[in-house]
């Protein structure tokens, strides 16, 4: 069964290499890794393709414009010749070796699975080895997503022929393409899903969804706009309910 990660990268320079790392750390073998570089002013694809002899013929790199970051996901997906596909971004890294033979494990185990998702957890550049924040996946339901709540994405791992039969990435989002996704799949198309109760990706604060209120605020309208879409009705009141969620994560 293989597997292939995408990773959309973007001037990364500073990050890139321990994406890399944790993708070369991994003790299951049967991978692609594609990264589709946004045609980066800096350094990122010279460190990106330093690490090619390495994979074994098992590494692609594309650099080219693109219209952001959901562009590049669905590129990856275009390309990538895998069972299954996940998707690790270029400030990300896995946070054990073990993390693809359990995803691969999970499939194996039943034929009949779409997809899988676990836990992952947020830190900072000022103390990397520290949890900042945990983000458990235990408790989601399909119903929560009504209330902004989704398994965490770079924890997804998807079988290929569910993004040919279901569709890609939406490019009408700035940043909840992510969210509207899971929405479509679990929600619309009820998509059979399993939980994995194992902390897969390691993720460095700062994303685009949290930069401000500002995003904050446009990622909780877009996210009403994607449930409305898929015949899920909800307001701006109850998807900021995640918010307050979200503080029983952090890590003092």
């Amino acid at each position: 069964m293989k597997i292939s990660i995408i990773t959309a990268s973007y001037n990364s320079e500073k990050t890139i290499a321990d994406t890399i790392e944790s993708v070369l750390a991994q003790t299951y073998r049967d991978i692609e890794y594609w990264i589709i570089d946004g045609a980066s002013a800096d350094r990122t694809v010279e460190i990106a393709r330093s690490y090619e002899a390495r994979f074994n013929g098992r590494m692609h790199i594309v650099s080219e414009p693109d219209k952001g970051i959901y562009d590049a996901m669905n590129k990856g997906i275009g390309l990538c010749t895998g069972d299954i596909v996940g998707i690790l971004n270029s400030d990300d890294f896995y946070t054990s070796p073990d993390a693809l033979s359990t995803i691969a494990q999970a499939f194996e185990a039943d034929a009949g699975i779409d997809a899988v998702y676990g836990d992952i957890h947020f830190i900072n550049d000022r103390n990397p080895g520290k949890c900042v924040r945990y983000y458990s996946s235990a408790v989601f339901r399909p119903w929560m997503l009504r209330f902004g709540f989704m398994p965490a994405h770079p924890s997804f791992y998807v079988k290929r022929d569910v993004y040919s039969r279901y569709g890609l990435f939406s490019l009408d989002y700035r940043i909840a393409s992510d969210y509207d996704l899971i929405v479509r799949l679990i929600y619309r198309h009820r998509i059979k899903t399993k939980y994995i109760k194992k902390d897969f990706v390691t993720m460095r604060t700062g994303g685009i969804s949290t930069k401000n209120s500002r995003n904050r605020w446009l990622i909780s309208r877009e996210n009403v706009t994607a449930c409305r879409c898929n015949g899920l009705y909800t307001n701006i009141g109850l998807i900021s309910m995640k918010y307050l969620y979200k503080i029983f994560e952090l890590r003092p």
